[in-house]
């Protein structure tokens, strides 16, 4: 589903992302973990182009999506995406937070948007809060909405980028609960976390990154268990 190939990135002198190249294949949970600053979420940002690259090409779905040509914006509708920090809009309801993006850009009718949202708001028992504002929520509930908001785009592809790591301690399990439904029902992921457990129990393949590169990549098991980089066993040491 996604080809990168020497994929690198700088911002002004600073190299971030240092000649990578990945493939991510239909229906792969694909954890992606490694130390503040490694190039994790800038490594996730290049997948739908919110940055640019310095350098390489990307492919999704058989479009190279770094030439200058294509339409990005009808290729992100493809790509849903959950941030850190929820960015619902603070000034439309739940439901409008839901139903803009497809209505907009012309998907689905307002009522066909309206009955996806309830039906999706009860898939994360969410229902009852329709008609609230992001402000009436909790952080938990926030993240689950945003989820479903992206959700609501039909996405073939979901990135979360560190989607638990605003939340109280208590509330991070409500939201993975509804990433690991997603993967139980075959959803292509890229997830940046620092949450182990959701990596060794979802994750078909944990790639470890460092110093902008792709240090070490495994199945779960492996990687947790028999690590073979020095930086990777020594991160692992500190989190594990």
């Amino acid at each position: 589903m996604i080809d990168v190939k020497h994929l690198s990135k700088s911002f002004g002198d600073h190299l971030v992302l240092d000649d990578i190249s990945e493939h991510i294949h239909p229906g792969e949970k694909v954890v992606v973990i490694g130390p503040s600053g490694s190039g994790k979420s800038t490594f996730l940002r290049c997948l739908n182009l919110l940055e640019i690259p310095t350098k390489g090409s990307i492919t999704f779905d058989g479009t190279e999506i770094t030439d200058p040509k294509v339409d990005i914006d009808r290729i992100r509708r493809q790509m849903g995406m959950v941030f850190q920090h929820f960015n619902l809009f603070p000034n439309m309801t739940i439901r409008k937070n839901i139903t803009l993006a497809p209505v907009q850009t012309g998907l689905m009718k307002q009522a066909q948007a309206d009955q996806q949202a309830m039906e999706l708001l009860r898939r994360v028992g969410l229902e009852d809060k329709a008609d609230s504002y992001p402000n009436q929520l909790s952080g938990g509930q926030k993240q689950r909405i945003a989820i479903v908001r992206a959700l609501a785009m039909k996405p073939k592809l979901m990135l979360f980028d560190e989607p638990t790591s605003a939340l109280d301690p208590e509330m991070v399990g409500e939201v993975l609960d509804v990433m690991k439904q997603l993967a139980q029902e075959g959803m292509t992921m890229v997830v940046v976390t620092h949450e182990m457990g959701f990596a060794r129990e979802v994750g078909d393949r944990v790639l470890f990154m460092a110093d902008g590169k792709i240090v070490e990549q495994n199945t779960p098991a492996e990687i947790f268990s028999h690590p073979r980089e020095e930086r990777t066993k020594a991160f692992l040491s500190k989190v594990l």
